[in-house]
């Protein structure tokens, strides 16, 4: 017997669910960075301990790549629901190492050597979460790309905001020590839950017809970095701001802490305002993308991130309070939602369904790995260099850069790209 198709909104759903684990796993970390450092990478130097967590955190940016040569070609190949089921098991043993691994005072470098294992399994996983999961949406409603794909990063919103809810009420329920002494392991544990309930609804996924009817090709990996590379460098290019800002607001708790000398529970606080902006405004601007066009909206945010990126830092640092800090991260959260609603849609449509998924898996990953596993890390350089605490904008500023030029060379070659609108 025939099973009946799922309706979009069961795909937007089971596709969503296993995402939302992937990207709550690497928001967690980012959140709960100082505890980690303090339980797996002690120093004498605090700014040393956070250099080796969040290069921790960075490090495993470089897999990523990897990860999505690899199962961006398996879904390409194979499918993308197979893809799928095998991110979420992946990601699913990475939280659980992380999760009941005893410390550096118990395990000594053994501890932090199997945090960065984990950390390396989340990254080879996330790495065809995008490409997969992406493709899988925008080959169900063709003539809704912008909109459909845009879950993919609404769900990562939706997931930031989880995490910094678990941040902000451990926070506020808890002792600074029992903080750092176990209450940062809960919403690891929580995301041990996310993984079976992902991996279920999963189960009951297809792949498109317009995936199914496609011309396959045995080598996507090959076809990508010799066929398509032009349009692969245009996709790690207009990603860029995109990811900074998103680690940027990751930091935001350390940033919060360390550099405003807030209490932890702002810093969280902040966070969630952001999840919350990014998990509602983002459906809404991919929908936008779809009747104005991607390129114009994503062209005119980054540039808006190009000009206030400083004054925005420079407001918070000599208005160094809570209020100062929430209008911060609700700009950059609102200006992030506007960019990347679109973002998906337009990558999927710059490669071919017979090497979609490989072609966005490699190009968000290459461009995260440079981009954005690494921003935190190249943030507190830069405030340890500099001894600016404005100095995050500068990176900002060079990110929006970077995504103007990719968009802008994408708007001359128009006919590389498929049923983009421009």
């Amino acid at each position: 017997m025939r099973k009946k198709p799922l309706s979009l909104t069961q795909v937007v759903v089971a596709t969503s669910a296993g995402n939302a684990l992937e990207w709550f796993d690497i928001a967690i970390y980012a959140l709960f960075a100082v505890y980690i450092g303090k339980q797996f990478f002690p120093a004498a130097n605090e700014t040393a301990s956070m250099l080796l967590t969040f290069g921790s955190f960075g490090a495993s940016y470089l897999v990523r790549p990897l990860g999505g040569m690899v199962l961006g070609a398996y879904a390409d190949r194979r499918g993308r629901k197979a893809a799928l089921m095998l991110s979420v098991v992946l990601m699913t043993v990475g939280t659980a190492i992380i999760a009941v691994m005893p410390g550096y005072a118990t395990l000594g470098l053994a501890a932090p050597v199997a945090v960065f294992i984990a950390r390396l399994i989340q990254g080879f996983s996330a790495g065809g979460e995008f490409g997969a999961s992406t493709a899988l949406l925008i080959e169900h409603a063709p003539q809704r790309r912008g909109f459909l794909a845009s879950w993919q990063f609404a769900t990562q919103g939706l997931s930031t905001l989880t995490a910094a809810l678990f941040g902000y009420v451990l926070s506020r329920a808890l002792t600074p020590a029992e903080l750092a002494a176990w209450g940062w392991r809960v919403p690891f544990f929580f995301g041990l839950l996310i993984g079976p309930v992902g991996l279920y609804l999963r189960r009951f996924l297809e792949d498109a017809p317009d995936f199914t009817a496609a011309a396959h090709t045995a080598h996507p990996v090959r076809d990508v970095f010799f066929r398509q590379k032009a349009m692969l460098l245009v996709s790690i290019g207009a990603l860029t701001v995109s990811t900074a800002v998103n680690y940027m607001l990751h930091y935001v708790p350390t940033y919060a802490v360390r550099q405003l000398h807030l209490p932890a529970s702002s810093g969280f606080a902040a966070a969630v305002l952001g999840g919350a902006i990014l998990t509602g405004v983002t459906p809404l601007a991919g929908h936008l993308s779809d009747r104005i066009g991607r390129l114009r909206q994503m062209s005119l945010t980054a540039l808006l991130i190009l000009l206030t990126g400083y004054p925005a830092f420079v407001f918070v640092v000599s208005h160094p309070g809570a209020p100062a800090l929430f209008a911060l991260v609700a700009w950059l959260s609102l200006l992030k939602s506007i960019y990347f609603g679109a973002l998906p849609a337009l990558m999927s449509e710059i490669f071919p369904a017979a090497t979609r998924a490989t072609g966005m898996s490699i190009g968000y990953n290459v461009g995260v790995a440079v981009f954005g596993g690494f921003t935190p890390a190249i943030v507190i350089w830069l405030l340890s260099v500099t001894g600016n605490a404005s100095a995050p904008s500068f990176y900002l500023m060079f990110t929006a850069v970077i995504s103007l030029s990719a968009l802008a060379a994408l708007s001359r070659r128009p006919r590389a790209v498929h049923a983009v609108p421009v």
